[in-house]
């Protein structure tokens, strides 16, 4: 793998510091916790969005290096719906999304810096 870019590099950083953040907030929560608190669902969702805009800045300074991202075009998707649908969003969705997507892609992002880093 080559060096990546310093743009590359921090869209990466802000995407795995925002699924860092997901994960601690939710550690231990349920989905009905989730529900009760609009200040963890306001928190889980602003960071969503934060990685779905470090990944779209990502896939513009280096598409080949976001192409490694699985379900790039979801990700990014999914803030678009966070950001412009807010009225609507699906709680049972975005709790889905942290339980059932977040590890992996968190693994994804932290193995992709650590390659950088060799």
């Amino acid at each position: 793998m080559t060096a990546i870019s310093p743009d590359a590099a921090k869209y990466l950083w802000d995407a795995r510091r925002a699924a860092e953040r997901i994960t601690r907030f939710t550690a231990g929560r349920t989905f009905d916790d989730y529900l009760s608190d609009e200040l963890l669902r306001s928190a889980v969702e602003r960071q969503f969005e934060i990685i779905g805009e470090a990944l779209g800045g990502l896939r513009r300074v280096d598409p080949t290096l976001a192409g490694e991202i699985p379900d790039l075009p979801r990700i990014v998707a999914f803030r678009n719906v966070l950001i412009h649908g807010y009225a609507t969003v699906d709680d049972q969705l975005v709790w889905g999304v942290t339980e059932r997507d977040l590890s992996a892609l968190l693994t994804t992002l932290t193995r992709m810096l650590a390659e950088d880093e060799r």
